[in-house]
């Protein structure tokens, strides 16, 4: 059984507020069931690795819980939060304290095929 599980959110935009919900649930849930947990910000969706962007998101639009709120608590549970090295191009270098490591595509691919991982994207 795999005891990682590798979430790539490449696709989720975070102007739709409300697909961002699941992936950060689920990945504060499965830290929580003590897997090693790992968020890669990529794409579109990187933008929310740049500081005060996820600041300004919420999920539901009647909560002051911001997604920034939510990266947290994901964080404090024990989840990784990386970034893919183009993502500072298209968006800048300004990242949240919570990304812990600037990640190539190799990476990416590595911990994707590697047999102990179960990978979501989003």
């Amino acid at each position: 059984m795999a005891d990682k599980l590798l979430i790539i959110m490449v696709n989720t935009d975070p102007n739709n507020s409300t697909a961002l919900a699941a992936p950060f649930f689920q990945a504060t849930v499965a830290a929580a069931m003590e897997y090693e947990v790992e968020v890669i910000l990529t794409g579109r969706s990187g933008e929310m690795a740049i500081r005060g962007v996820a600041e300004k998101l919420f999920i539901k639009p009647d909560t002051n819980k911001s997604v920034y709120d939510v990266i947290r608590e994901a964080y404090e549970a024990g989840v990784k939060f990386k970034v893919c090295t183009p993502t500072l191009e298209l968006w800048g270098d300004d990242l949240i304290p919570e990304i812990t490591e600037t990640i190539g595509g190799a990476y990416v691919i590595s911990e994707a095929m590697d047999d102990n991982t179960v990978t979501f994207t989003y």
